[in-house]
């Protein structure tokens, strides 16, 4: 009896922190499979994974940027694209791009597909990609340059075009073949590597009249 009303006294105490017991065994619980799903662990983390996903579409469009003076800066043009806010991208299908310099000069870029960041700075141009380089109106004579592949790279701000696919470029008469290229406008550099093949025609000028 003794031993019996003993138990019982210890089931009572044991009874009141029970609720207590209880709350904490479901709360390790709850930390457990929060630290185990990758979605909650981030949401209790104050985290919120980005998804990349397209938060809108444009279809026959036409997206123009200007300078502060309200020059023309550049032009894309697009049959579709889509906007990917985590990585602040627009992917563009039949794009074509124009883009102006300071003098004039005027760059113009098409391909079957496209991804341009926020401001139209860098343009990944895939498939049949070609970007054509006029003379600004102050130097007619220069001739015109394009640059072909897979696969171009188009630094607009920086007048720069890379790619590590295989090439062609044109300068007026002149052809050029090579495994890869590095065209630098504003410094006159064009480097090519690889195999690199070039045919150059000797220049006739025009007759004065």
């Amino acid at each position: 009896m003794k031993a019996s009303r003993g138990f019982s006294r210890a089931w009572d105490r044991i009874s009141i922190y029970l609720p207590v017991i209880l709350m904490g065994v479901l709360a390790l619980g709850t930390y457990w499979l929060a630290r185990t799903t990758p979605g909650v662990s981030n949401a209790v983390n104050g985290q919120h994974e980005a998804k990349h996903e397209a938060d809108y579409f444009l279809r026959n469009f036409s997206v123009k940027s200007f300078t502060p003076q309200g020059r023309l800066k550049s032009e894309i043009q697009g049959v579709e694209a889509r906007h990917y806010p985590d990585t602040d991208t627009l992917e563009i299908e039949q794009p074509r791009f124009r883009s102006y310099n300071d003098v004039g000069a005027v760059t113009i870029a098409t391909a079957k597909h496209a991804i341009s960041n926020g401001d139209a700075s860098q343009v990944q141009l895939m498939g049949d990609a070609v970007v054509t380089r006029d003379p600004p109106p102050a130097q007619k004579d220069q001739p015109q340059m394009e640059i072909r592949s897979d696969f171009l790279h188009l630094f607009a701000n920086d007048e720069k075009v890379k790619t590590d696919k295989p090439v062609s470029i044109r300068r007026g008469k002149d052809t050029f073949q090579a495994d890869n290229l590095d065209y630098d406008n504003l410094d006159r550099v064009l480097q090519m590597h690889g195999r690199v093949h070039g045919l150059l025609l000797p220049h006739v000028p025009a007759a004065k009249p």
